[in-house]
């Protein structure tokens, strides 16, 4: 786990101004005292390694769950958020980076995006 955990961490750290803290224990990331990722390991026993993380409207997460329920899964407590994924040997880093900023523009205060974003 811790080294998946890192791999999460390292994603959501690199973009501006996050902060990770622990949200009803699970190591969750900020931006703008936003959430834009959470994640989860066996999270209320569900048996599930993943990172939740925002998307821009039910459309797409239902675009998403439907595409690749063996990647995406609708997190329970998190309305428009999909959960990916971490479990196995196949994961797609690169993907799982790129919907982590993808989640931090949705979260981002207007300034740091009008100032480039990430």
């Amino acid at each position: 786990m811790s080294d998946i955990l890192e791999r999460v961490r390292q994603s959501a750290r690199e973009l501006p101004e996050s902060e990770e803290r622990l949200s009803h224990g699970q190591h969750t990331f900020f931006v703008g005292g936003k959430q834009f990722a959470q994640f989860r390991d066996n999270h209320h026993g569900d048996h599930k390694t993943v990172v939740c993380v925002r998307v821009s409207s039910l459309d797409e997460q239902a675009m998403l769950l439907e595409a690749a329920p063996e990647t995406y899964s609708k997190p329970a407590y998190l309305p428009t958020w999909v959960s990916i994924n971490l479990a196995g040997e196949h994961v797609d880093w690169d993907h799982v980076a790129d919907r982590i900023a993808a989640s931090w523009e949705l979260a981002a205060p207007r300034r740091l995006l009008e100032a480039g974003g990430r």
